[in-house]
C-alpha cells in the first residue's frame, strides 16, 4: 500500500524554498514554476512583513502566469484600494466577477471601493447583491466583516443593521450580541434593539446576552425599573455575568437604590478584578447614605489603584468636611489641588474648608478663582463675598457684590450683601437704601444671608423695614 502514495502530489514546500523559486522566476530563469497557491501565499507573506512592492510585483507575474485567477484579482484589487485607486479597483473586481462570482472578499472590496468613492447608492447595491448571494456560515462571516468595513467609514447605521441581519440568520452568536450591545448604545436605537432580543429569548429564554442586552435597551431609555428585571435574568442564569452585576448597579444607583447597589457592586468585586470605578461607585453610594468613613475607604481604595485621578481626593476632601474635619479635609484638598487636573470645584471646597479655618485670605483667593472661571455661580460670588466681609475687606466686599449682581443677572440675594457690609462700615443711610430694595424686590432671601451678623437684627432701621417687608412666607401671603 505504500508503494502507491504519491509522496510527490502531497508535497508543500516551505516558505523559504517558494521565496527562492520565486526568485529564479523573477530572474527569468527557465523552467521554474509556482502554483497559483503559492502565489497567493507570497503574496500573504510580503504583506505580512509589510513589503507592499514585493507583494503587488508577486500579483503582477502571479498574473502573468495565472490571468484568469479570481483570487489573485481581488488581491490586485485590495492593494489597488489601500493606494486610494477605487476606479481601478473596481475595474480589477469586474474582471475578477467574470471567473469567479462567489468569493466574499469581492463583496467586501466593492463595497470598500463604492464606500471610498461616497457613492452609497452602489455600495448598498453590492450590500444587497451580497447578502442574496450567500447563505448560512458565509452569509454570517460576510456581514461582520462588513460591520468593521461600515465602521471604518462612519456607516454606522449600517453596522447595526449589519449585525441585526446576523441576529436574524443566527440568534445565538455571540459576536453578534456583544457589538450590537455596545452600537445600541452609541445609536440610541433602543426600542429597535428591545424587539430584537425579545424576540431571540421567545426563541432561546437561557441566552444570558440576550436578557444583557435587553436589560441595557431598557436602561437607555431610562426605564430602570424594567432593566433591573432584566439584568436579574440575566445573573440568574449566569451568576458570574460581572457586565451585567456593573450594569445592574449603574441601575440601582440610578434610582438612588444605593443599599441594592453596594450589595451588587461588592459582588461585582468578588468576581472581577479589584477596579478604581467600583470603588469609586461603592464609595458614591456610602457617601449618599451619609456612611461618610466607609465611602471614605473607598474613595481610599480607588485611589491606591488610580493615583492620577484627583477627584478622588476631592471626594475623600468632602467627606471630612461633611464631618466638619476641617483640617483632614484640608489636607486631602491640597493632595488634589497639587496635582496636574484641578477642577473648580476643587478651589471651590478648599476655599470652603480655609474659611472654616479662619485663613479668609487663603479663602478668598480660592473662590476669586472660582469666579474668575464660572461668573455665574452664584454659590461662588456668595462664598467670596462672606470671606471677604469676614477678613473685614468691606470695601471689596462691596465691589464684588455689584459684579456679582451683574454677572449672576441681577441675583437679589447680592443687594443684600452689599447692604450688610454698608451697615458694617457705618454707611446707615446708603445700607438703608440697598436694603430695602433688596426686600422690596426678593423679602424673602433675608434669610439667606442673616447669619452672617445676626447683631445687625438689633438695628433699628433693620427692624423698621423688616416691618414693612415681611420675611416669612406666611406673613407675605398675607400681606398680599
Amino acid at each position: 500500500m505504500m508503494d502507491n502514495f504519491d509522496f510527490e502530489d502531497n508535497y508543500f514546500p516551505s516558505m523559504d524554498e517558494l521565496l527562492v523559486r520565486y526568485e529564479k522566476i523573477r530572474n527569468g530563469e527557465p523552467l521554474q514554476y509556482l502554483e497559483e497557491e503559492d502565489y497567493l501565499n507570497l503574496i500573504e507573506y510580503f504583506d505580512d512583513n509589510e513589503n507592499v512592492d514585493n507583494a503587488v510585483e508577486a500579483i503582477g507575474i502571479g498574473l502573468s502566469y495565472f490571468p484568469f485567477s479570481s483570487a489573485l484579482l481581488i488581491k490586485k484589487a485590495d492593494f489597488e484600494i489601500a493606494e486610494k485607486k477605487y476606479l481601478k479597483a473596481l475595474r480589477t473586481l469586474e474582471l475578477s466577477e467574470i471567473y469567479n462570482r462567489n468569493d466574499i472578499n469581492l463583496y467586501i472590496l466593492k463595497i470598500d471601493a463604492y464606500l471610498a468613492l461616497r457613492d452609497f447608492e452602489k455600495a448598498n447595491a453590492a450590500f444587497n447583491e451580497a447578502v442574496s448571494m450567500f447563505e448560512g456560515e458565509e452569509a454570517i462571516d460576510l456581514l461582520l466583516e462588513l460591520t468593521d468595513l461600515y465602521d471604518d467609514y462612519d456607516e454606522f447605521d449600517k453596522v447595526f443593521d449589519s449585525l441585526k441581519l446576523v441576529l436574524k440568520l443566527d440568534p445565538q452568536n455571540q459576536e453578534a450580541l456583544y457589538k450590537i450591545c455596545f452600537w445600541t448604545e452609541f445609536l440610541g436605537r433602543n426600542e429597535e434593539s428591545i424587539r430584537i432580543h425579545e424576540q431571540i429569548i421567545d426563541q432561546y429564554p437561557y441566552n444570558e446576552i440576550a436578557w444583557f442586552n435587553l436589560a441595557a435597551a431598557y436602561q437607555g431609555l431610562k426605564l430602570y425599573e424594567k432593566a433591573i428585571d432584566k439584568y436579574l435574568y440575566a445573573i440568574a442564569i449566569n451568576d458570574k455575568f460581572d457586565y451585567a452585576y456593573r450594569n445592574l448597579g449603574d441601575a440601582y444607583m440610578r434610582l438612588r437604590k444605593y443599599k441594592q447597589a453596594i450589595e451588587v457592586l461588592e459582588k461585582l468585586l468578588e468576581l472581577s478584578r479589584s477596579e478604581d470605578v467600583i470603588h469609586e461607585a461603592i464609595g458614591y453610594c456610602y457617601h449618599k447614605l451619609e456612611n461618610y468613613d466607609k465611602a471614605r475607604m473607598h474613595y481610599v481604595e480607588a485611589l491606591n489603584l488610580n493615583p492620577d485621578d484627583t477627584k478622588l481626593s476631592y471626594k475623600i476632601a468632602l467627606t471630612y468636611m461633611n464631618e466638619r474635619q476641617w483640617h483632614k479635609a484640608e489636607k486631602a484638598m491640597e493632595n488634589a489641588i497639587g496635582a496636574k487636573k484641578i477642577f473648580p470645584e476643587m478651589h471651590l471646597a478648599m476655599g470652603e474648608c480655609k474659611f472654616q479655618l479662619g485663613a479668609y485670605i487663603d479663602a478668598i483667593h480660592h473662590f476669586g478663582i472660582v469666579v474668575k472661571s464660572r461668573p455665574k455661580n452664584a454659590g461662588a460670588w456668595e462664598a467670596l463675598i462672606r470671606s471677604l466681609y469676614f477678613s473685614n475687606n468691606l470695601e471689596e466686599a462691596i465691589v464684588q457684590s455689584e459684579n456679582a449682581f451683574e454677572f449672576t443677572d441681577g441675583k437679589h440675594l447680592f443687594l443684600y450683601y452689599k447692604a450688610f457690609a454698608l451697615f458694617a462700615m457705618g454707611k446707615q443711610k446708603e445700607a438703608a437704601c440697598c436694603l430695602e430694595m433688596a426686600l422690596s424686590k426678593d423679602p424673602k432671601a433675608f434669610k439667606k444671608i442673616v447669619d452672617i451678623n445676626p447683631l445687625l437684627l438689633q438695628n433699628s432701621a433693620i427692624i423698621e423695614l423688616l416691618s414693612r417687608y415681611p420675611v416669612s412666607k406666611k406673613n407675605t401671603r398675607k400681606r398680599n
